[in-house]
């Protein structure tokens, strides 16, 4: 913001007398009505200088009950919970808030058409490849290339993975892509968890899991006590005797079903469990929590 306005001045779009701009460790040799104070954090930073003012970390400045605030930036989105926190802790510190939704104070920080036009005219640009923005908004920019002189075919656009080459006379968008996109960070892994784990912590969030355990006699494949059945995240299982009936129930068919002379297959027998009773959950709950059956072969 300082380098801004020092460039401002030197072109001449910031005239100010001498006295008006003044440091911030000067801010409290004035009445509070005579002083504004310009500062970054809007988005509601955690850095920022607004974010130290509201945490009472600033050296300088602390707010007073009746100090007005003027947000003078549209909220990003995705910062939307940031910039409500921004106003909701100012509010509770007696402050007056202003925004571009109460009144006509937005002042974006990017550039309008003419602007960039005016400086695609002025760099003259053989090749343009608009960055940073939604590809409509990129093709909008590319489009205002053309109205500026740049050949048709030299304005580029890309998606996120794509690869360029670049020589001296010439821009190649490649059939190679890389990897581009977020990375996730598990405990100390950084970009280690696999889809299937993804997915299952998915199924997990949405719709719980139901523990099946089953205690079988390995020669002759029948259960030697009830099944034991446990929930987390799906249903209270005290609350809930009925299914927990049914899904026993269900089960002693299940291992009845299996011939007495055949040595009993786990994984054939999960998977009977998962289907048979995935498919009664689902009919009488409409979830389908994550099931996993455990034998225990004695």
């Amino acid at each position: 913001m300082k380098t801004n306005i020092q460039i401002a001045q030197g072109l001449g779009f910031v005239k100010a007398k001498e006295g008006t701009l003044i440091s911030i460790e000067e801010v409290n040799k004035f009445k509070d009505e005579k002083v504004m104070i310009l500062s970054t954090g809007a988005q509601g930073e955690s850095n920022a200088g607004l974010m130290k003012i509201i945490n009472g970390e600033h050296r300088h400045v602390k707010i007073k009950p009746g100090d007005t605030f003027v947000l003078s930036s549209s909220v990003i989105p995705g910062n939307e919970r940031s910039v409500q926190s921004v106003k909701d802790n100012l509010a509770r510190q007696g402050a007056i808030v202003y925004h571009s939704a109460l009144v006509d104070i937005h002042s974006s920080g990017h550039a309008p058409k003419d602007d960039i036009r005016l400086v695609i005219e002025l760099l003259k640009p053989k090749f343009l490849m608009p960055v940073h923005g939604y590809y409509f908004m990129r093709s909008a920019n590319g489009q205002t290339a053309r109205e500026a002189g740049v050949v048709k075919d030299n304005v580029r656009l890309m998606d996120n993975g794509q690869v360029a080459e670049l020589t001296k006379d010439g821009f190649k968008v490649t059939k190679e892509e890389v990897p581009a996109y977020y990375v996730m960070v598990d405990g100390l892994g950084v970009g280690d968890v696999e889809e299937v784990v993804l997915r299952d912590r998915r199924a997990l969030a949405s719709e719980g899991m139901l523990v099946i355990i089953l205690a079988v006699d390995r020669d002759r494949g029948r259960l030697l006590k009830n099944p034991d059945i446990i929930s987390r995240g799906f249903i209270y299982l005290k609350d809930n005797q009925e299914i927990l009936d049914e899904i026993r129930k269900r089960l002693r068919g299940l291992m009845g079903r299996i011939p007495r002379f055949k040595e009993v297959e786990p994984d054939y027998v999960k998977t009977l469990i998962r289907d048979q009773i995935g498919q009664y959950l689902y009919a009488k709950t409409k979830r389908r929590p994550m099931i996993l059956p455990v034998m225990i072969e004695i």
